[in-house]
């Protein structure tokens, strides 16, 4: 029983001694992770450098019009920062602007113009009719100037994604009838096409890479783009997918259908154009041709009749 007694005592030594070297190594092993993440004074002095050196409107001005965004959107309908972002996702998408911050920016500005012009028309000398109609018409602009804007920008990029395309077709469709795979000739035409269509086509073959279907990220194309000639584009290439179609076959159907279609453009915009001549000829062109041929006839008519 005696040595029993003493088996079971050295075996709960043992137990509780392995215990303790267990506890003593994890909180040696937890110091050192936090000794490991802990910083320093030169390292807490760099990454206060690496905020420093990011612009001032990001780190003041941005987080700002968030908030106030945020605080606007409340009130606001949801569809209008669905559109604002729509809007944005069609210029090209940013990664410091959102569809709250454009909001944020249109309430600030159809607060803060109308309170210049109040202040400012006053100090010039301008009666209240004057600064009542100023101050409705600053708010206006200021609500509706940041809107226009990146509508503007998203109408040029999706038009030079509409003047590229036909080209990049072109090139697609004699790279795949070279022999290389669509995945493949896609990346080399993302390389050597510029512009924004050339980061759009880069950035699907980086989703396909990423293990991405490629009907998924052909359908991600069209919705950033929001363009017809690339929509019918993602389209036959779905259903050539899905149905079994020759790849080649298709691309150079849409090669054909694009470049007639670019054609009845540039003979639409050649019909458009005398009309839109009419009103620099009439008050640019013609004033000067008048003012050179009936000038020197004026002047002779106004020395021998008049002055007689």
């Amino acid at each position: 029983m005696l040595l029993l007694a003493l088996a079971a005592a050295a075996i709960g030594v043992a137990i509780i001694f392995g215990v303790a070297i267990d506890t003593v190594m994890s909180r040696r092993a937890v110091n050192r992770s936090l000794r490991a993440a802990t910083w320093d004074d030169a390292e807490i002095a760099q990454v206060r450098q690496r905020e420093l050196a990011v612009p001032a409107t990001q780190r003041i001005f941005v987080p700002a019009l968030q908030r106030v965004g945020r605080g606007v959107g409340r009130f606001a309908p949801a569809s209008v920062v669905e559109r604002l972002d729509l809007e944005l996702t069609y210029a090209g998408g940013s990664t410091t602007w959102d569809g709250e911050r454009v909001l944020a920016v249109k309430f600030v500005l159809a607060v803060g113009l109308p309170i210049v012009t109040a202040l400012g028309l006053p100090w010039l000398g301008f009666g209240g009719l004057v600064v009542l109609v100023g101050v409705g018409l600053m708010a206006a602009v200021g609500w509706y100037a940041p809107e226009w804007i990146l509508r503007s920008r998203s109408g040029r990029r999706q038009h030079a994604i509409q003047r590229a395309l036909p080209d990049a077709l072109d090139l697609l469709s004699i790279t795949v009838e070279a022999g290389l795979g669509f995945d493949a000739a896609l990346d080399r035409v993302a390389r050597e096409v510029r512009g924004p269509l050339g980061g759009e086509m880069y950035r699907v073959v980086q989703e396909m890479r990423l293990g991405r279907a490629r009907a998924d990220a052909l359908r991600s194309l069209a919705e950033r783009t929001d363009v017809e000639e690339l929509n019918s584009f993602v389209l036959a290439m779905i259903q050539a997918d899905i149905f079994g179609i020759s790849v080649a076959q298709v691309l150079h159907v849409q090669a054909d259908e694009l470049r007639i279609k670019r054609r009845q453009r540039a003979e639409e915009e050649a019909q458009k154009l005398p009309v839109k001549i009419i009103f620099p000829l009439l008050f640019g062109i013609f004033p000067a041709l008048f003012v050179i041929l009936l000038g020197p006839a004026a002047i002779s008519i106004y020395e021998n009749v008049i002055q007689r």
